[in-house]
């Protein structure tokens, strides 16, 4: 296997250095050429700017910087007009004769303002119909902060909400789906750093501080090589560098919540720092009432960045949040993050930018209940590196590759008496741990003027280790079929095996290929498609449509199979009136194997044998997105619909097992017919501005009792078919004012007043909050 793993890669290699050889290959006339190269920021703060658009007039070239704000392009000796745009910014235009390979840095100033609204010279936030890049969805924060805030807090997750193929659970749900996968599939990246849970307060606010965020991109397909770990999608989301020109701060206060942010320079021009704090109060207000409940979140983002010279940068970058939910002393349930992220960036020359950076990540959560007398506590951590390097081959092709590797710890449960009078003895369910390594190689190439590839491979291994003591079973299999009760139960195990720190316990490869195309019907027109395909080795076990304190972070086995995703997608893309209008089209088909599922009445709380409790499946899912959207003028907005379904089926492993629900097609907890949303931002001066937001999704699929019978004296729900019913739909409407006093004021304090209606017509959606605590209470009764 791993010979053939290696001649894949070899070939792979190969192709692409031949390709490279090929464009580097110069004729008489190329062998003038030069190369333009350096960064793109912001003139307020020098903060570097990602995606921005540099245009070659003379050469009909355009190419856009990369996440730090780098750019390169190669041109024939000569004069030229750059032209540099992005949205919110003033264009840059400027003469340059390049005789030399030139490194040229640029600024730019945001858009000034006038009486009858923003003024925008161009509209680089048109869609990129040449690019071959489809279902990635890309939000500014300007964008994000014309939409209603809750409670005072502009919300970043709830912005991707209005996306297409983007949903969550219910109301208050923590996390996202996107495209009928699950929430563990996701993979949300601040400043590279895994996060695990993306919830404060139980979906009400995300972890992400609006004030702190500099650029967010969601990857709904077609994802590049150099990502990896998950099945559904990828949310990239880079902080602010703060700036290193003057001192600001910035902050508001909220209903429930307040933050501020300070950032400055530590050496000028040369290194910065930002801070910034969020927080909320109601718990104070409760006590205040001699409420005895409470619920508070707290979370602190830092950064800091140091200009070593022209080819070196450094940077370091943490984040610390944490909740607590506390029910009269009762019910008491914390959890948060911790990220830290040391960066290198060296470039190599003015064709080769390179990063490395060393990440650690972790997620801890904890669960008291006086109930039953426990104090229940978990965490996951990793220890991540790895190291990117892309190359400027050429203005037609460019080459990425690299490696990462990451360490995992699993925590599933350190479990103590809830207090003196628990009868419960305290107890340790065995810790997990493992590796993963990953190396790639991609390209991206323009073959003509209507044709453009990218393409890429991805080869991962995941390795379970020891130390622990493992169960063996009969037949290698943790679940038995009872074939007088006709049910799934957990096996007895016949032994143990007992395997030693970092001793393999089991071990998976995969190679990941990518590939995306697109080609232009014409300057406004064109039609991608793509197809990639994704592992996934850690897994959330969860038996709820909406992440939950009962939830656990496992790695794959024996016995927990890798998922495997393969999806293709195809779209047609169109700009009307040079961008200012765009339409998006696509259509999309997923596949997965190994879909993690569950025996009937599955415990999974504190489970020391998890695997007794899991089955293997398959998944799938397919539909129709489409996206209208205005990008400029006073009104901008967007309008999406998706048409789509998510299944799951788990056949019997033999002929004599049903399977789950008769091991037949059914729907996946995520799974929504249609999702519609509108989105709208109306300037009408520069003093008064609106916003508003309507969600309207399907009711998610869910299992209602169909029947009760007496048991002993006990009533007894009998429930029907897995995921048969299903909820109420999901739908309410957002609307925002924002005010600003003295709009023109560019020293001092400035200020505005938002006002937002949350919910306008008090729709009564399910809260994600009540249905898995319900769900807890049937399990403990079952």
């Amino acid at each position: 296997m791993s010979y053939k793993i290696n001649v894949c890669l070899l070939l792979f290699l190969g192709l692409l250095s031949s390709v490279h050889a090929q464009e580097a290959t110069p004729s008489e006339t190329s062998k003038q050429k030069v190369t333009l190269s350096g960064t793109i920021a912001n003139k307020l703060n020098n903060e570097t700017l990602i995606g921005v658009s540099i245009q070659i007039l003379e050469a009909k070239i355009a190419v856009a910087t990369n996440t730090y704000g780098f750019y390169s392009i190669t041109l024939p000796k000569g004069n030229y007009t750059v032209v540099i745009s992005y949205m919110g910014f003033d264009n840059v235009e400027e003469k340059i004769s390049l005789t030399q390979n030139t490194k040229r840095n640029f600024v730019m100033a945001e858009n000034s303002k006038m009486l009858d609204g923003v003024v925008i010279k161009s509209n680089p936030n048109k869609i990129n119909i040449s690019k071959p890049e489809m279902s990635i969805n890309k939000l500014s924060i300007t964008t994000i902060r014309k939409m209603p805030p809750m409670m005072g807090e502009v919300d970043v997750l709830k912005s991707i909400l209005q996306l297409p193929g983007v949903t969550n659970a219910q109301e208050g749900a923590t996390g996202f789906n996107v495209r009928g996968g699950s929430v563990d599939g996701n993979l949300v990246l601040l400043d590279e750093a895994v996060v695990y849970n993306t919830s404060h307060l139980f979906g009400f606010f995300s972890v992400f501080n609006s004030d702190v965020i500099k650029d967010l991109k969601l990857y709904k397909g077609g994802i590049p090589a150099n990502f990896g770990g998950r099945i559904s999608s990828v949310l990239d989301i880079y902080q602010k560098e703060g700036s290193n020109k003057e001192f600001h701060v910035n902050g508001g206060l909220g209903v429930l919540s307040s933050r501020l942010l300070v950032e400055g320079p530590i050496v000028k021009e040369k290194s910065s720092f930002v801070v910034a704090g969020r927080g909320s109060y109601a718990h104070l207000l409760l006590k205040l009432a001699n409420e005895p409940n409470s619920a508070y979140f707290y979370d602190l983002n830092a950064k800091l960045n140091y200009h070593l010279n022209d080819k070196n940068n450094i940077y370091a970058s943490g984040y610390f949040g944490n909740d607590n939910f506390n029910m009269n002393n009762v019910f008491v349930n914390t959890y948060g993050n911790k990220l830290f992220n040391l960066r290198w960036n060296h470039i190599f020359s003015d064709k080769i930018f390179s990063n490395a950076s060393a990440i650690y990540s972790n997620y801890n959560y904890g669960l008291k209940l006086k109930m039953v007398g426990i104090d229940w506590v978990s965490d996951i951590k990793n220890y991540n590196f790895k190291y990117d390097v892309r190359h400027y081959a050429s203005n037609k092709l460019t080459l990425s590759y690299g490696a990462n590797s990451i360490y995992y710890q699993f925590n599933p449960g350190t479990i103590k008496p809830f207090d003196e009078n628990s009868t419960l003895n305290p107890d340790q369910i065995a810790k997990k741990n493992a590796f993963e390594n990953a190396i790639y190689a991609s390209a991206e190439q323009k073959l003509s003027d209507k044709i453009s590839l990218s393409y890429g491979l991805r080869y991962s291994n995941f390795q379970r280790l020891g130390q622990q003591t493992v169960n063996t079973y009969a037949n290698n299999q943790a679940v038995i079929f009872n074939k007088e009760l006709q049910i799934y139960e957990e096996a007895v195990p016949t032994g143990t095996v007992d395997y030693a720190k970092n001793k393999k316990i089991a071990s998976f490869g995969n190679l990941e290929p990518r590939f995306a195309v697109a080609y232009s019907l014409s300057n406004n027109q064109s039609v991608k498609a793509s197809y990639n395909r994704m592992s996934q080795y850690v897994h959330l076990i969860s038996n709820t449509a909406s992440v939950s304190p009962l939830d656990i972070w496992a790695p794959s086995d024996q016995f927990l199979k890798p998922e495997i995703l393969d999806q293709v997608a195809l779209g047609y893309f169109h700009n009307f009136k040079e961008g200012d209008y765009s339409l998006e089209v696509e259509t999309f088909y997923k596949k997965v194997k190994n879909k993690v599922d569950f025996i009937d009445g599955a415990q999974l709380i504190a489970h020391k044998n998890i695997e007794q409790v899991l089955l293997n499946g398959e998944a799938r899912s397919y539909g129709l997105e489409l996206m209208l959207k205005k990008s400029t003028g006073k009104l901008n907005g967007w309008i999406s619909y998706t048409l789509s379904k998510a299944e799951q089926r788990t056949p019997g492993r033999t002929a004599e097992e049903p399977g789950i629900n008769d091991g037949e097609w059914y729907r996946a907890n995520y799974d929504k017919r249609h999702n519609f949303s509108i989105n709208a931002a109306y300037d009408l001066s520069n003093k008064w501005s609106f916003g508003g937001t309507f969600t309207y999704q399907s009711g998610r699929a869910a299992t209602f009792p169909n029947g009760k019978y007496q048991y002993h004296g006990i009533t007894v729900a009998n429930y029907g078919l897995r995921n048969e019913n299903s909820l109420s739909p999901y739908h309410h409407l957002d609307l925002s004012a924002t005010y600003k006093r003295k709009p023109n004021k560019n020293q001092g304090w400035q200020g505005e007043w938002v006002f937002s209606i949350y919910n306008v017509y008090n729709r009564a959606n399910a809260a994600a909050f009540h249905l898995w605590t319900k769900h807890y209470y049937r399990l403990k009764r079952s």
